[in-house]
């Protein structure tokens, strides 16, 4: 018998993201050093849009974003990010509900 079981990451392959260019809906504060906040983003956000650039500072790529909320959260509470809804017919358009 095969394996039923499916993946996330196959789920979130089949949605659509609708860019709204020039008006990304989350920002991530200037920083010289990550704040935790921001560091914990690495780990814990499902689309995984979070990453360390070459000077070692947290950067965000909003496309793909699944707007779970998770860094709102996390990281906004703290001034870490700004996070906005995207607006209408802009952002994750999932195909699975």
């Amino acid at each position: 018998m095969a394996d039923a079981s499916v993946r996330v990451e196959d789920k979130l392959f089949y949605n659509r993201y609708l860019v709204d260019s020039g008006r990304a809906h989350i920002k991530v504060r200037p920083h010289t050093e990550p704040p935790p906040a921001l560091l914990s983003m690495l780990k814990l956000c499902p689309a995984r849009c979070y990453e360390l650039n070459e000077a070692g500072q947290v950067e965000v790529t909003v496309d793909g974003c699944v707007e779970c909320g998770t860094c709102r959260v996390i990281a906004e509470p703290s001034g870490d990010i700004e996070w906005t809804y995207p607006r209408g017919g802009f952002g994750v358009l999932f195909k699975f509900g």
